[in-house]
C-alpha cells in the first residue's frame, strides 16, 4: 500500500500560480512513475503530468509551458507548479503513484478553482 498526501489547492484568479505537493508513504524510486491527473465536472479524468524516478518528465499539450512537475526523492514529495493559470484548469487533481507491477494508488484529491 502506499499513501499520498496532497496540498496546495485553492481559488486563484486567471493569471494566477499555485504549486501542489504530493507526500508518498514510499520511496518515489519504488514507483515506475508518479504524477497528477485532473477531473473536471462531467469530464473523466486525464493526465497532467508524469515524473519517472530518474527525472523524465511528460505534459499533457494543454499545460506544456504552464506547468512544472519535480520531485524531491529525499522528502519522497513531488511538485506540480502551476502558473499561467486559466479557468479551463479548474478540476480536482488527484496525484498518482504506479508502482513498479503497474498498480496505482491515488491521493485524496485536491480542488483547484480558477475564477475569470
Amino acid at each position: 500500500q502506499v499513501q499520498l498526501v496532497e496540498s496546495g489547492g485553492g481559488l486563484v484568479q486567471a493569471g494566477g500560480s499555485l504549486r501542489l505537493s504530493c507526500a508518498a508513504s514510499r520511496t518515489i524510486f519504488s514507483a515506475n512513475v508518479m504524477g497528477w491527473y485532473r477531473q473536471a465536472p462531467g469530464k473523466e479524468r486525464e493526465l497532467v503530468a508524469h515524473i519517472t524516478p530518474g527525472g523524465s518528465t511528460n505534459y499533457a499539450d494543454s499545460v506544456k509551458g504552464r506547468f512544472t512537475i519535480s520531485r524531491d526523492n529525499g522528502k519522497n514529495t513531488i511538485y506540480l507548479q502551476m502558473n499561467s493559470l486559466k479557468p479551463e484548469d479548474t478540476a480536482v487533481y488527484y496525484c498518482n503513484f504506479r508502482s513498479l507491477l503497474l498498480t496505482d494508488y491515488w491521493g485524496q484529491g485536491t480542488q483547484v478553482t480558477v475564477s475569470s
